[in-house]
């Protein structure tokens, strides 16, 4: 029989971008500098990071900031990418309509792609980890892929990824504990940055 250990994975979307998206923004850096402050002292087996620039760049600062000798892997997997195109009846009428605009510009190739590097995230990186060791590790990446693991730990309709909001350099952490469902214990936390580097994606009135 195998043995098996807890995963806990740390989800991380990428700090505020410029807007080409050739990189961070000033903001960005110290975004991906202050999250990397908070998460030294974690026990990383790796980091993982998206190959589009703004996430290899969050990944790269973070990294900068944790233990020596951890490895960092850039993961198509991890990239930014439609998880799963939702048909109109899986959607909620109230809201088929504002969902189906947002990804109206989606073609087949990218649905499919997306569905499969959905699949590949899920094998990747979810579910307990073989051995007798707990297992931690970083993925940095964009809003989708976040939104896509959280409503799987969640067990919600595949189209739930939808409007599910994380900020910049804002901290997921999900638990994959063996025997036990998925626990989603930190969501879209922002603790490490001051409020000027806080983005909800609502306005400053809704900010707390």
């Amino acid at each position: 029989m195998t043995t098996t250990a807890t995963r806990y994975l740390h989800l991380v979307r990428h700090g505020e971008a410029t807007p080409d998206g050739s990189g961070l923004t000033g903001n960005g850096r110290r975004q991906a500098a202050l999250l990397g402050h908070r998460l030294r002292g974690v026990p990383f087996a790796a980091v993982h990071h998206g190959p589009l620039p703004r996430a290899e760049e969050t990944a790269r600062l973070i990294h900068a900031e944790l233990a020596d000798g951890i490895p960092l892997h850039r993961t198509e997997s991890a990239g930014d990418y439609v998880p799963h195109f939702p048909r109109r009846d899986e959607l909620p009428p109230e809201s088929a309509d504002f969902f189906l605009r947002f990804l109206e510009g989606t073609t087949p190739e990218e649905q499919e792609q997306g569905a499969a590097l959905a699949r590949r995230a899920l094998d990747r990186f979810t579910g307990p980890v073989e051995g007798e060791e707990d297992r931690h590790e970083l993925v940095v990446t964009h809003n989708f892929l976040v939104a896509w693991l959280v409503r799987d730990a969640m067990h919600a309709p595949a189209w739930r990824w939808l409007g599910l909001n994380h900020a910049n350099a804002a901290l997921t952490v999900i638990r994959y504990a063996p025997g036990r469902p998925a626990t989603v214990l930190l969501a879209n936390d922002m603790r490490h940055l001051p409020a000027d580097l806080r983005w909800t994606g609502f306005p400053p009135e809704l900010h707390i």
